[in-house]
């Protein structure tokens, strides 16, 4: 197994280049438009206690609805599955993160690889919290349910239903007030948000990950921590296969603009190691980064404009994934339109 160490990246020669320089531009131009695409389709959206919302007509209003992040996609799959899913999956990438950081040590992070399984673990470590969430208000809603068609049933033969049998059907309304139902609510709907940004960020980074190592890495480098073995094909294929069990089963999208997350998680990573580099002269966990060789140029916009097909070609499998829902099962398909 190789290092690829470069020597003086501590040194201002190394930094003060034209390489440097277009490398900047390519990295940090996207975080610009990126940044402009978030403040305009979700930086202006406020909502009011009421429910309101004081920005109109925008193209992101349908994806803040806080039960989809719980609900499968058809009203047949009981929440339980997807609930299910989401605790195999969590402890399976948990357990997969901790024997690699007992195995390699810390300096594991230092590799985009790492950084995107952990996302793939937070995803489901939150999917699992708000998937508990989301069956006990399934149980509270079929309770509801039968007790409202137990009542029907009650009045269509006659019979005398005394108010006391029905007082908890409005307990939530009677015991939260405005103001604390406004806090629920606001609550909710930032949970929901911060996980469809996580699940949105993991569709491209996964996507990219596993596209550069059986691309590029594992036939043209060996790099350390990088043997083929069933730990790497852990992180670099089971990880694209655990998020898309989850993307058939759950009734989340992929909005367009959302690929503005992903591109800062890659910006962020790649600021990361730039700066590791400027402090400390160690080895690249990617030959293509090093900033010293003449084609780091190249490989930094060939790697910018992969974001693209990336996110795109898993918005394209979630979106064909509703369509033939939508067709298939129209009275059972429950996901947003």
């Amino acid at each position: 197994m190789e290092l690829w160490v470069t020597e003086g990246t501590t040194t201002l020669n190394y930094w003060l280049n034209w390489r440097v320089l277009l490398c900047s531009l390519i990295v940090l131009t996207p975080v610009v438009i990126a940044f402009f695409i978030i403040w305009k389709y979700e930086g202006l959206k406020q909502v009011t206690c009421d429910g309101t919302e004081s920005q109109e007509d925008l193209d992101c209003n349908e994806f803040y609805d806080d039960d989809h992040v719980w609900k499968p996609c058809l009203e047949e799959i009981h929440p339980f599955w997807l609930f299910g899913y989401r605790v195999f999956a969590f402890s399976f990438t948990l357990a997969t993160n901790v024997i690699k950081v007992v195995v390699n040590g810390g300096a594991i992070f230092y590799y985009y690889t790492q950084w995107t399984f952990t996302l793939v673990t937070i995803y489901f470590g939150f999917g699992t919290l708000l998937s508990i969430y989301g069956c006990y208000q399934h149980h509270r809603m079929s309770i509801f349910g039968a007790t409202v068609q137990h009542g029907r049933i009650d009045a269509e033969q006659g019979c005398y239903v005394p108010l006391a049998n029905r007082r908890d059907t409005n307990v939530q309304g009677k015991t939260l007030n405005p103001e604390e139902r406004c806090s629920v609510s606001q609550a909710a709907r930032i949970s929901s948000y911060l996980f469809q940004v996580i699940f949105q960020m993991n569709a491209g980074a996964v996507m990219l990950t596993d596209f550069v190592y059986w691309s590029i890495i594992y036939p043209f480098f060996t790099i350390r921590y990088y043997d083929l073995n069933l730990m790497t094909v852990n992180m670099h294929a089971l990880n694209f296969i655990l998020l898309l069990g989850d993307a058939v089963l759950n009734c989340l999208r992929l909005p367009w603009f959302r690929i503005s997350y992903f591109i800062l998680w890659t910006d962020a990573y790649v600021i990361f190691l730039w700066i590791i580099h400027a402090c400390v002269s160690i080895w690249w966990p990617y030959p293509f980064l090093d900033l010293s060789s003449p084609n780091a140029p190249l490989w930094y916009c060939f790697l910018a404009f992969m974001h693209l097909p990336c996110y795109g070609l898993f918005a394209v499998i979630v979106n064909t994934k509703h369509y033939l829902l939508s067709k298939w099962f129209p009275q059972s398909y429950r996901c947003l339109r």
